[in-house]
């Protein structure tokens, strides 16, 4: 074997692990233990017909020569994306901190307090930028936020009026993404000038402030206008715009959206980028995706958690307001540090320097007898040139600048945070007009921009202290380490969720994605300058392909939540093209994700729910009543396989033939594939469209709750309705449903991490994953078992790769439940398992193949020392009230205090295992009270003195 393999890194579980393992379970070899675990009938015995596995370096050499293969011009193509420098600090105290990279989402707030801190700066920023009462914590880009804000002004008219007016001068890519959105839901969108009135339908229309051709309206008469006609208005704003333009807020908007990209986050050839939607204080309980709002915890101090939405799709399922389950929490806390390193007055200098050479732009061009047709903007300018753009654009790439051909006759430039005089000599000598960057660094001291005076911000901006006290390298160093302090992530131990895979983000991984090759590449850079990038992504798309057994995949969809609603519309699509437009009704076990629901009614689909059965399996014979009874109106099932139970269900063969007997098709959500690769392949076994998690099986790491990436695999039938895009024919079927995200490949930047996944485990290197991942399930399960009953098993009596065990008879001979074991662990050091999902009552646990076996026995060891605390609860020797498990997470604090009257020593509360002393963990706060967060919901930083009198 080759010391370099890069799978026994990958993997935790030594051979001689894995034989110690498979003999507590009964077996002296690992395939006749998968054989007993996977049903013959989906598995597939051929291997995968991928390369042999490439070392760490090798891939590294190979990815590099990909790289060298895309072209690096300065992009001055804008359209909502533009070059930024990111502070060093940044880039490697958070994007390369693992610390940061491998937290999951902040579901348990106490051990999260860090990034929730983190997310809380990003909505204060935002809603100070945008005048706006309160922000969320962060959607997936710029595009999706337009449409979230159509369909949240729709639910507020109450259905009532149905066309949604776009200002024609809006990105193309939102108003694509936009219209992708609306068919499903009834809305007409209708693009024109929002200044020449709205019809009688409308209820509500999006501007752009600055519009893509870099035009500032002046949108108080507009906002007048439509509030007077009875529509409300979402204005999709520039934050660093904002710096410097009127707060849309001031101005009367009822949504302010748009991407914090430019804020220190890379190109990355079009993500991944956190935008946001700032709202009115009267709307919160409908905005979308999640909102960091301030509690207080046991002892009464201020502590934060997730409030209102949280995984509110889970809750109202096929009710939900939206699909958003991953946001970009790793890229909003970049943006939201970006605005804390440099302050007010450093985000004016940008601003200002940006707006300047614009202006310098325009007046040099004005002079050199160029027409420019921006007379009022911020950092991007149109220029006539009749029938030369193509050709003025091709002159200016070959000299190593980027512009945007509008048509024939017009060329857009944008100015941005790295744009110098040099760089504006060479646009300049495009034009004919000859400057020396020297002449045109004197010019720009007296250099005035195109903001209109009445459109210059008269608001202060960022004041709260947090945007004062970090900007020394220093002292933000030390921030980002005191709140990575707070935090519980991959870098410090197991995280054992269950459905979520927290597998390991090898570094190998993740060091090509701050390549320049990669990360600076705008989206839309010419075709002839990111081959590179168009051979990675025809590689993963062909790897993928292989491994599903699908015929055609794309990476278009952004997070998991996305490729599920980007699958439903390909199948919605595809029973259009054949005439069956009734068929519009989708089958849902009710054990499924709650985001199935929510992206089924998204898609414009009725969901009827299919029951469960005793062991966790879809009921057959209700699903084939309700299928029958259906048939003439069936469009598609959703089903998760492996199950949500965590369990092969050896029927699913039957339960796919009986879909398409009905004429429906099958949807299966690949969020548990980690179990399947290598061992069988869903577009083999029946399904027909999956989408795949590549947070997930494929390493992109979670990101503190983003980015993620959802692509697509289907069968060939459905190729023709995969997601296509407006700005690049290359990136899907003319006949596609539109576009699912703002970039044609979606969150293509972080793509380089699942690519050198597979290209380092190999074939035989992702089987063997596989394999262990199913082992450390079942061996977790057979340690827990007479401690916590294991709520399902397949026939033989195993497993899948996650287990749920079951507390709910604990909790009522005890009235201790899930919260209070969840919040016991942090004690011990570990994050809970999947809490009341998908059974109330119980805790579901997913161990990975990354993890080594003394870190599972760990776990295990944990999870029966609470056992025993709750033994003597269930015994009378402690009351319930009083015990270690309720009171639980113990911070320092409260060890600290003066008095001590628990039953229990601040030793027993503080080191409840063997060896803590040494590596302790310290929750920072105690047990956060929901309720008060909900019912105070306060959505931005407090005032920095009630942290010092709490």
């Amino acid at each position: 074997m080759r010391q370099d393999r890069f799978a026994t890194r990958h993997i935790g579980i030594t051979h001689e692990d894995r034989q110690h393992m498979l003999a507590r379970l009964g077996f002296d070899a690992i395939d006749p233990f998968i054989d007993a675990v996977v049903p013959e009938t989906i598995r597939t015995r051929s291997p995968l017909n991928l390369a042999a596995a490439q070392s760490e370096s090798e891939m590294l050499a190979t990815l590099r020569a990909l790289a060298e293969r895309n072209t690096v011009n300065v992009s001055m193509i804008g359209l909502g994306y533009a070059d930024t420098i990111t502070p060093a600090v940044l880039r490697r105290n958070i994007l390369e901190n693992p610390a940061w990279y491998t937290a999951y989402t902040p579901y348990q707030p106490e051990i999260s307090q860090g990034r929730l801190e983190a997310l809380l700066n990003f909505q204060t920023m935002v809603t100070e930028l945008t005048g706006m009462d309160l922000a969320n914590a962060s959607l997936l880009d710029e595009a999706t936020a337009a449409a979230e804000a159509m369909a949240m002004l729709h639910r507020l008219s109450n259905g009532k009026r149905n066309t949604f007016v776009v200002d024609r001068d809006c990105y193309p890519q939102t108003i694509d993404v936009m219209q992708t959105r609306a068919e499903p839901l009834g809305i007409t969108v209708v693009v024109g000038d929002v200044a020449e009135g709205l019809v009688d339908d409308t209820f509500g229309m999006l501007i752009n402030y600055v519009g893509a051709s870099g035009r500032v309206r002046a949108l108080g008469p507009i906002i007048e206008q439509a509030h007077a006609h009875g529509a409300q208005v979402a204005v999709a704003a520039d934050l660093l715009a904002l710096v410097a333009l009127d707060a849309p807020g001031t101005l009367g908007a009822d949504v302010v959206l748009g991407s914090s990209q430019r804020f220190g986050v890379p190109l990355g050839f079009g993500g991944p980028h956190a935008a946001f939607l700032a709202v009115r204080d009267a709307a919160k309980r409908t905005l979308p995706g999640r909102l960091v709002g301030v509690s207080v915890d046991a002892d009464g101090k201020p502590a934060l958690r997730l409030t209102l939405q949280t995984r509110e799709q889970h809750i109202r399922r096929e009710k939900a307001t939206s699909n958003i389950c991953t946001a970009q929490v790793l890229l909003a806390v970049v943006a939201g540090m970006y605005g804390a390193y440099h302050g007010p007055a450093g985000l004016e200098a940008i601003a200002d320097r940006v707006a300047r050479l614009a202006g310098l732009l325009a007046a040099e061009l004005h002079a050199a007898g160029v027409a420019v047709l921006t007379p009022a903007g911020f950092d991007t300018i149109s220029v006539s040139v009749p029938g030369r753009a193509e050709h003025l654009r091709q002159v200016a790439a070959n000299a190593g600048v980027n512009f945007r051909s509008v048509d024939a006759d017009t060329l857009a430039i944008a100015c941005d945070e790295v744009t110098t005089p040099e760089i504006l000599s060479q646009v300049l000598s495009v034009f004919g007009a000859h400057r020396s960057a020297d002449e045109l660094d004197a010019a720009f001291t007296n250099a005035r921009t195109l903001i209109p005076a009445d459109a210059r911000r008269s608001t202060p901006t960022l004041t709260h202290p947090v945007f004062t006290m970090y900007h020394s390298e220093t002292e933000m160093m030390r921030y980002l380490r005191r709140l990575s302090d707070k935090d519980l992530a991959l870098d410090r131990t197991m995280i054992p969720l269950g459905s979520c895979t927290m597998k390991l983000n090898a570094t190998a991984e993740m060091e090509p994605i701050s390549w320049p090759e990669f990360a600076g590449i705008h989206p839309f850079a010419p075709s002839d300058q990111t081959a590179g990038y168009r051979s990675l992504i025809a590689d993963l798309e062909g790897w993928l392909a292989e491994i599903t057994g699908y015929d055609a995949v794309s990476l278009q969809p952004n997070a998991g939540a996305q490729g599920e609603y980007a699958g439903l519309l390909a199948i919605r699509a595809y029973h259009r093209s054949r005439g069956e437009h009734a068929r519009t009704v989708c089958l849902i076990p009710s054990s499924a994700h709650g985001t199935n629901a929510a992206s089924a009614v998204m898609a414009g689909m009725d969901v009827i729910v299919i029951e469960c059965d005793a062991q966790g399996n879809v009921d057959i014979d209700d699903l084939k009543r309700k299928a029958h009874e259906h048939a003439d109106r069936l469009s598609a099932l959703m089903v998760t396989y492996p199950s949500t139970h965590g369990v092969f269900e050896t029927q699913i063969n039957e339960i796919c033939a009986l879909i398409h007997e009905c004429g429906g098709q099958v949807y299966l959500d690949g969020a548990n594939l980690n179990a399947l690769v290598g061992l069988a392949k869903p577009g083999q076994f029946g399904a027909d469209v999956s989408h795949l998690n590549l947070h997930k099986t494929f390493c992109i790491p979670h990101g503190g709750g983003g980015p993620g990436v959802g692509p697509i695999g289907v069968r060939a039938h459905l190729a023709p309705f995969l997601p296509n895009h407006c700005l690049e024919p290359s990136a899907g079927p003319a006949t596609g449903i539109g576009a699912i995200a703002a970039a044609p490949w979606g969150s293509a930047g972080i793509l380089p991490i699942p690519w050198a996944y597979i290209a380092m485990m190999g074939p035989d290197g992702l089987v063997e994953a596989t394999q262990c991942a199913i082992l450390a399930a079942n061996y977790i399960a057979t340690r827990l078992e007479d401690a916590y009953p294991i709520l399902y098993r397949g026939e033989s009596g195993l497993i899948a790769h996650e287990c749920i065990l079951d507390v709910r008879e604990i909790t009522a001979r005890t009235g201790i439940g899930v919260d209070d074991i969840a919040k016991r662990l942090m004690d011990y050091g570990f994050h809970a398992p999947t809490m009341s999902w998908p059974v109330t009552g119980t805790l579901m646990v997913e161990p990975t193949e990354s993890e080594s076996l003394a870190e599972l026995d760990r776990f295990c060891d944990a999870m029966l020392g609470i056992r025993e605390e709750i033994a003597a609860v269930e015994s009378g020797e402690v009351a319930v009230e009083v015990s270690a498990l309720h009171h639980a997470p113990h911070t320092a604090a409260a060890l600290l205090a003066d008095g001590w009257d628990r039953p229990y020593s601040r030793t027993e509360a503080a080191y409840p295992m063997p060896g803590q002393e040494a590596a302790k963990y310290w929750p920072p706060v105690g047990r956060i009270d929901s309720a008060y967060g909900d019912r105070n919901v306060f959505c931005s930083c407090p005032p920095i003195e009630a942290f010092t009198e709490a």
